[in-house]
């Protein structure tokens, strides 16, 4: 399997991206020692698409599939490639809270901790649908970890499209995400321009 082993901060800086997006409280000190060049329009429309891809920690190929999927869905492609971003297992682990970063969730969802509907998924490109459940496997709900995890990201907002339990580790999908529900601060139609060239 392929790995993005980048440093996280030093990937932000490039980008021109907050680390808190991902989770992150860390702040980096270091400038960007670039000079002030001129960026191309394709320049602008890259980096979008490389904030996307970092931001959910997908790769190039799962990421054109995405913009495929997205743009046979009827609405906007940008819109749709968003939600769908949005609603995969991993990231939504993330926004309810039950783990600190995205590659966290992506780990507890691999070690098969999380059941969807009662039935144990260890996918975290799992896309899930509203009116799922989701919850913590009962065996691992008492360990350390997840307390640890709850004291950190105890006061992060939730969005509203999740009902989300905290105490009991569980919560579900009241809807899926429109886009000004989505905080990423991704033009996504930018990364529509890239892909329909």
């Amino acid at each position: 399997m392929a790995v993005n082993r980048v440093p996280v901060l030093k990937r932000c800086r490039s980008l021109g991206l907050d680390p808190i997006y991902l989770g992150i409280d860390k702040k980096s000190t270091r400038q960007l020692k670039r000079a002030n060049r001129k960026v191309s329009e394709y320049g602008t429309q890259l980096r979008e698409k490389q904030k996307a891809k970092f931001i959910y920690g997908v790769l190039e190929k799962p990421f054109r599939n995405y913009y495929k999927k997205a743009d046979r869905l009827p609405g906007q492609t940008g819109e749709n490639l968003m939600v769908m971003l949005e609603t995969r297992l991993d990231n939504v682990i993330f926004r309810m809270g039950f783990a600190r970063t995205r590659r966290e969730a992506r780990q507890i969802v691999d070690h098969k901790h999380v059941m969807v509907n009662g039935k144990c998924v260890n996918i975290p490109s799992y896309l899930v649908k509203a009116g799922d459940s989701i919850e913590i496997k009962e065996k691992c709900k008492g360990s350390d970890r997840y307390k640890g995890i709850l004291e950190i990201t105890g006061g992060r907002l939730v969005p509203e499209w999740l009902d989300v339990d905290q105490e009991n580790l569980k919560g579900t999908i009241k809807e899926l995400p429109n886009r000004e529900a989505i905080d990423v601060p991704v033009n996504e139609m930018l990364i529509v321009e890239l892909y329909s060239k």
